[in-house]
């Protein structure tokens, strides 16, 4: 986990936004996760392309993307985290750590995904910015978390890897993970916006 040299004191208030953060630096890295997520929403659909050949499986079909539910069940492919807007019930340190955690779920999946993949490129790449955009949010994890402790963690690698046994189940599996993580993408988004809303109010 990437971390913060000292961070500054953090300010708490109760109400709609959750907490706030007294730190040049975590606004910093609020705001380069926004650029980076903006990077990921934008790579997605070009990735789908390059990576599915199957006619069917279309991106941005809710209707045809609700149909394949039963084979993320059956792949092993977990839901992303749920991220809700800042409250006294849903701190800001509970919403980093799922966008975190739901990141590490969608890197996982790629991984195990990419290793059967003809064209390895987009899905390199987009690794890797979702790798620098969960190193912001740790980063800001770090700073607020009143305790540290260990993120959840789940074995979806191991577990998709073993249940690719053809390339439908690889077709299927890259785009259903590219949906979710597109979906998940825009949670964060509206998140980020949040958090960002909330630190301004102080100024």
């Amino acid at each position: 986990m990437a971390s913060y040299g000292q961070s500054a004191p953090i300010l708490e208030y109760s109400g709609e936004a959750g907490q706030l953060v007294d730190d040049p630096e975590f606004n910093l890295s609020v705001e380069n996760s926004q650029s980076l997520i903006k990077k990921v929403l934008e790579a997605i659909p070009a990735t789908h392309t390059s990576c599915i050949h199957s006619e069917t499986l279309i991106l941005n079909s809710s209707s045809e993307n609700r149909k394949l539910q039963y084979l993320a069940i059956n792949l092993g492919i977990p839901s992303a985290p749920t991220l809700n807007a800042l409250t006294d019930n849903f701190t800001l340190e509970t919403c980093l750590r799922r966008m975190s955690e739901g990141l590490q779920v969608h890197q996982d999946l790629l991984r195990a995904v990419v290793q059967r993949l003809a064209n390895t490129e987009s899905i390199t790449a987009l690794l890797t910015d979702i790798r620098d955009l969960r190193i912001q949010i740790n980063r800001m994890l770090k700073a607020v978390q009143v305790a540290e402790s260990p993120l959840a963690v789940q074995p979806t690698a191991t577990s998709l890897a073993s249940r690719l046994t053809g390339d439908y189940e690889v077709q299927v599996a890259t785009h259903l993970t590219l949906v979710q993580l597109q979906s998940f993408g825009q949670d964060i988004v509206r998140s980020l916006r949040n958090i960002a809303q909330a630190n301004g109010e102080r100024d």
